[in-house]
């Protein structure tokens, strides 16, 4: 391999990452968002708001790519309603959670999400996972506990009243439903181009959301308004910067800078919160960052391992 070749590989991993670590930021921004306009707006309506403000920075980037015509094509409908429902429902949970939490814990808490979808690819998908893997995920599951435990009043008689075990419960949820939606996604990448996928999906959840309107709506005030129509929108970009960063770089690559988003979020809680962390919460997440961090350069080698079998084995076998 030529130096030509070696920098732009370079550069290509940087821009990569860029991205990724601009969608990590503006996704911190988006919960932000959220979690000021306050627990006093249902689920539904926030979901609803996120969803159809995302559209309108996700059409304007297709038709600069000139690819909003073919956006709109699928052979799938039924898989993307799916999926949306189950997004739908993850991004719900997960907003009341973050309504009720600290916003470094509800970070940190979402962090599950990578841990379960390995035991949910083993269930479903067939996937062969060795014991370096089902270790990493039981030591994050440790992490997971560490973080949830102080923030729970299980023992207290009235759990329920509690708005912090509420949240936890409520994140965790959305972690489960969230990882069972990125399976989702892992089928449809097969027949569908990411394009369609984003757009159904913010499509999906704009009308299934609507659904919940009997279930209690409230008016906005022009500042709620203003913050979840600004979180809507940086969901979109959001979401533009994560489909670029793959563009330029191998997931192995950014995934873990994912993590970023603990750092912006502990900023973001301490200085517009008053969130100040407890040492459990940052053993907890340093616990089950480490966890993921471990399972991809895992996932990452066996790739390696699989192309390399691959090359020099005959087509007989």
């Amino acid at each position: 391999m030529s130096d030509a070749d070696n920098n732009d590989g370079r550069s290509g991993a940087l821009l990569g990452i860029s991205f990724k670590i601009g969608s990590v930021l503006i996704f911190v921004a988006m919960a932000a968002c959220i979690k000021a306009a306050g627990d006093g707006v249902p689920a539904g309506q926030i979901v609803f708001l996120r969803s159809s403000m995302a559209m309108i920075p996700v059409l304007c980037f297709l038709a600069a790519r000139g690819q909003l015509h073919t956006a709109f094509k699928t052979s799938n409908l039924m898989s993307h309603f799916w999926r949306g429902l189950v997004g739908v429902s993850a991004m719900a949970t997960g907003f009341y959670g973050l309504t009720r939490l600290p916003l470094p814990d509800a970070i940190a808490l979402g962090y599950a999400k990578p841990l379960i979808m390995v035991v949910l690819a083993s269930i479903l998908l067939g996937e062969t996972i060795r014991i370096y893997r089902w270790t990493a995920v039981l030591v994050g599951f440790i992490g997971v506990v560490i973080i949830s435990w102080p923030l729970l009043s299980i023992f207290d008689g009235q759990p329920w009243q509690n708005d912090h075990t509420k949240g936890v419960i409520a994140v965790l949820a959305s972690a489960v439903l969230g990882a069972f939606a990125m399976i989702l996604v892992r089928k449809l990448v097969l027949s569908e181009k990411t394009p369609t996928i984003v757009l159904y999906f913010s499509l999906s959840a704009s009308l299934i959301s609507l659904a919940t309107i009997p279930f209690g709506w409230v008016a906005l005030d022009p500042s709620t308004l203003g913050l979840l129509v600004a979180a809507g929108i940086c969901g979109g970009i959001a979401q533009i910067f994560l489909t670029e960063s793959y563009r330029h770089a191998d997931v192995s690559v950014i995934a873990p800078f994912e993590y970023t988003s603990i750092i912006m979020g502990l900023v973001i809680g301490y200085l517009f919160f008053g969130d100040v962390p407890q040492w459990s919460m940052l053993l907890g997440t340093a616990i089950v960052v480490g966890s993921g961090v471990f399972i991809i350069i895992r996932e990452h080698r066996l790739g390696l391992e699989r192309r390399s079998a691959r090359r020099f084995t005959t087509p007989q076998g």
